[in-house]
């Protein structure tokens, strides 16, 4: 209870947030590898998931990809993927690629597979081809899954990427590491109180982004009327 209690009074001083190793550039730059690694992973796992839910084709292929990919060790791989590029951001932003991609490519193919295959068919009978109901109908329709494999991934990614700092990147993990080293406790508690903060905030903005996506009409789950009513 002590080092919580040293953790919070270290945290209300203004010594642990200034400067360019404080927690406010700390806490910016987990932020940039948490937006980069969802970035680019998403890049590459959403378009892949698109297409499977699409057309239902490969789903068991991914299912078994996603599952291996997360059975890898971040920590390991980082270390693997490290010895061959050296310290810095490569290393780390490779392993947290890794670790979010099978929750994106989930959340898209599960999102347009959820839509009701009597909309999507109502859909084609209008006469719309392949990427209009993809882009039209099942993506919009798909998005609370698809926002929800990307909402889990960044969570994931945010409680990694103090990982980041093992091989001499930055973050908030280099007061975790610090307070490692120093047996300063109350450093390392107040960085992972920072951390879950940070978790804390943006699952809540992906929250209300998704509310607020529910109130647009045709999107987040209503198909629109003329497609219902066949």
């Amino acid at each position: 209870m002590s080092n919580i209690l040293e953790a919070l009074e270290w945290l209300l001083t203004a010594e642990a947030w200034a400067g360019p190793g404080g927690l406010w550039a700390r806490s910016l730059e987990h932020l940039g590898y948490t937006l980069l690694a969802l970035g680019i992973s998403a890049a590459v796992a959403l378009p892949l998931g698109l297409a499977i839910g699409h057309t239902r084709k490969g789903r068991g292929i991914a299912i078994v990809a996603t599952g291996a990919a997360r059975a890898l060790p971040t920590l390991g791989l980082l270390t693997l993927v490290a010895l061959f590029t050296g310290i810095g951001l490569t290393a780390p932003m490779v392993a947290l690629v890794v670790l979010a991609a099978p929750s994106v490519l989930a959340g898209a193919y599960a999102g347009v597979e959820s839509v009701n295959q009597a909309t999507v068919d109502a859909a084609r009978a209008q006469g719309m081809s392949g990427w209009q109901v993809l882009t039209q109908v099942e993506i919009p329709l798909g998005l609370p899954l698809i926002l929800s494999g990307l909402r889990l991934a960044a969570l994931q990614v945010i409680a990694t990427a103090t990982l980041a700092a093992y091989v001499g990147a930055g973050g908030l993990g280099r007061q975790l590491f610090l307070g490692l080293q120093t047996y300063d406790y109350s450093v390392m508690l107040g960085a992972s109180i920072v951390v879950i903060l940070l978790a804390i905030l943006v699952d809540g903005a992906f929250g209300l982004g998704q509310r607020l996506l529910r109130r647009v009409p045709g999107l987040a789950g209503t198909a629109p009327a003329n497609m219902t009513a066949r």
